[in-house]
């Protein structure tokens, strides 16, 4: 007995080792093609362009729900010009037109209702419409169509072990392991998560924070206390507002969600990130709205700062973020001094724990939820807000496994990759040239607030806040979706790709994410096919097939997507805006023609008295000069800019009425002057007492023939 025993389980011994061998033979074979890691809306565009280049693919995300913030809240689409939206990522827009052009699928309101807002047709092909915005629940439901139709399974709720979970041999990841304890080993992989979990576990190196101005020669990263886009700092309010608990007393304490840190020097990098915020879905449709409710650990001293924006004139602007979406629904984004962002209670999350991360995430959903109810309930809120807040609630069909509140924070951003390329200011802005395109962007420089503090006049102010032009389309190169290859040669990055802070404020929007999930994938797919680096993939041949696919990689039309257009040839003397000197609060725009460059400033309408714009030149040629002023008129401008031109011996001043367009576009004069050579010229246009938007964009000093 004991004999046959042992002969049994010397027989179990072989037969062990035979199936181990096997298994470690087959383990040699990476079990998929491309191992995508991440749950974003680039997770499901990338694995589907493998799938259709011919690869065996698989997602391993940490989420449940596909999609990231495009089925998260954020249905309002941040796009910038639709035009240098293509492939896959137009598709996903497509497919939403698709569903929101049945009837059936208006179930609270009217399809001729809402409008056909958010919605548009191709240029070359009519038929092929799209739709910009959109419910949460249904942005999932493309993906998961996406997902069904070209079979790419999908493991969810697998997050990856970020201390021992990613093999790296010879530079290249072998495998990753999850919590769970599955690994998925693979030729190529792409990190599409927020917030860059594979880069770091990878070795591969990132930034987290700002950047200084100083690093990479831009001018809108680092701290920017002397920035005034004030509709979401306290200049947007009718009075300075105090931080202390008893407004005259500064050995009082300071309120809630005050930093007393000093901000930092202009210019310098620092380790903060700009804040995160849900999307919230909400609706005004009584048979869909849940009234809103206390939060468990609600504080109502959280939000005493929003009771003294009250009373410094903040109002019924909280609603001007409440984005209309289809079926009486919003995409409700911050807006303000004191709103949806929670400012500063960030910065650990982009290197935190999964557990300190899920920490910070419940602080983000009970500060908003308890923001929603404080304006809803508190006394303090002045009646009108506080009637129009009780209109609102959150929607029943919408996250229902998660009480109805959205699964994905907007991780605005977190680490980003310094690779092969870093995509700077000066490339969106096109200063500098963009190598190796492999997609386009083209929203505004848009980074939110990093900071709350106290400035040096002891009041209250926000810092971070940027929105500057990027002078229309620019080029993303495929640089910054690759490591250096020293640090790894088989992993792609189109989410947390390498660029600098303020770069990033434009790249970061949905679209852009999807466009470069498909164009990592290829290169994934490509580099396979070659047997070589992802670095070394032949830009050429990447450039053909993303052509093919519907990508776009340049862009030579309109600056503003058909509104804002470009003059393309001044004669004269001409000093630009992007020349001139500015004092004051200004924006910049593009979005009315046409103009002279890139854009035009204008004041926004406020700070009257405040803002000058100076154009300077010197006359080298002697002779009579037409002087004339540049701007793209519109009924909202004002009637009555003053504009001063100034020469040797004297001055002009000129009332221009911008509601008119200029007299021969975009010009319109000013003044005759006769200089001497060598003569200094000026021009000086200013917002004092004017009665609308003063918009300026160039001026043009013509010679004429005498």
């Amino acid at each position: 007995m004991k004999a046959h025993t042992r002969i049994l389980l010397t027989g179990l011994s072989i037969l062990t080792l035979i199936v181990s061998q096997n298994n470690s033979h087959a383990e040699e074979q990476p079990a998929h093609d491309v191992v995508i890691y991440g749950g974003t809306s680039a997770s499901v565009i990338a694995a589907v362009q493998a799938k259709k280049m011919g690869k065996s693919v698989i997602i391993v995300s940490p989420d449940i729900h596909l999609g990231g913030l495009s089925s998260g809240g954020l249905g309002w689409t941040d796009t910038g010009n639709k035009a240098v939206i293509g492939g896959l990522s137009r598709d996903f827009y497509h497919r939403i037109w698709q569903y929101y052009d049945k009837d059936e699928n208006w179930k609270f309101q009217k399809k001729s209702e809402y409008g056909g807002k958010g919605q548009g047709t191709d240029a070359v092909d009519p038929e092929y419409k799209t739709m910009w915005i959109f419910e949460p629940s249904i942005a999932e439901k493309v993906y998961e169509d996406y997902v069904k139709e070209f079979d790419i399974p999908v493991h969810r709720d697998e997050w990856l072990d970020r201390e021992n979970g990613v093999e790296v041999k010879d530079g290249r990841i072998v495998s990753i392991t999850t919590l769970s304890g599955k690994t998925y080993s693979g030729k190529m992989f792409l990190d599409t998560t927020y917030e860059g979990d594979l880069v770091a576990a990878a070795g591969v190196d990132y930034h987290v924070g700002r950047e200084a101005n100083s690093e990479y020669g831009e001018t809108w990263n680092g701290v920017q206390t002397d920035v005034d886009h004030h509709k979401h700092h306290f200049q947007a309010l009718d009075r300075p507002v105090s931080p202390y608990v008893d407004p005259d007393d500064p050995s009082s304490g300071v309120l809630a969600r005050i930093s007393t840190e000093p901000p930092g020097e202009k210019g310098a990098g620092d380790h903060r990130v700009q804040a995160y915020c849900f999307r919230m879905c909400l609706t005004d449709h009584p048979e869909n709205r849940i009234p809103f409710t206390a939060p468990e650990g609600y504080d109502p001293e959280q939000y005493e700062l929003l009771v003294r924006c009250f009373e410094a004139g903040w109002g019924m602007e909280v609603f001007n973020k409440f984005d209309p979406i289809p079926n009486h629904k919003t995409d409700t984004n911050n807006h303000g001094p004191f709103s949806f962002d929670n400012i500063g209670y960030n910065y650990e999350y982009p290197e935190a724990s999964y557990e300190e991360r899920r920490e910070i995430i419940k602080e983000h959903e009970t500060y908003q939820k308890g923001l929603l109810y404080f304006i809803a309930t508190d006394p303090r809120v002045p009646k009108d807000v506080q009637d129009e807040m009780n209109r609102w609630g959150l929607p029943k069909d919408e996250f229902q496994d998660n009480g109805n509140w959205s699964h994905q924070l907007y991780i605005r951003e977190a680490r980003r990759m310094i690779g092969d390329f870093v995509m700077t200011e000066n490339e969106l802005r096109k200063v500098k040239p963009t190598p190796e395109s492999v997609g386009m962007g083209s929203y505004a420089i848009d980074s939110h607030n990093t900071q709350r503090h106290i400035d040096e006049n002891g009041h209250v102010q926000n810092e971070g806040d940027i929105g500057v032009s990027t002078r229309g389309p620019y080029e993303i190169a495929y640089g910054s979706l690759v490591p250096k290859k020293e640090q790894c040669t088989n992993l792609l990055v189109p989410v947390c790709v390498s660029s600098t802070h303020i770069a990033f404020g434009s790249i970061r929007m949905e679209p852009v994410f999807m466009i470069l999930g498909q164009s990592a994938a290829t290169a994934a797919a490509m580099a396979i096919d070659e047997d070589i680096d992802v670095q070394d993939v032949e830009y050429d041949a990447l450039r053909k097939r993303l052509l093919e696919d519907g990508q776009i990689l340049e862009y030579d039309g309109p600056i503003a997507g058909g509104k804002g257009t470009a003059v393309s040839k001044v004669e004269g003397i001409v000093v630009d805006d992007e020349a001139a000197e500015f004092t004051g609060s200004w924006k910049t725009s593009s979005s009315s023609g046409p103009f002279v460059g890139f854009g035009y400033h204008h004041d926004d309408n406020d700070r009257k008295g405040e803002s000058v714009a100076t154009f300077k030149t010197t006359i080298e040629e002697a002779g009579t000069y037409r002087v004339s002023l540049a701007y793209p008129g519109s009924g909202n401008r004002a009637s009555n800019v003053k504009v001063e031109v100034q020469y040797p011996g004297g001055s002009k001043t000129v009332t221009i009425n911008e509601k008119e367009s200029p007299s021969a576009e975009p010009f319109e004069e000013l003044a005759t002057v006769t200089y001497p050579a060598g003569a200094e010229a000026v021009v000086i246009v200013s917002n004092a007492d004017t009665d609308g938007y003063v918009v300026v964009d160039a001026v043009q000093w013509l010679k004429v023939e005498e």
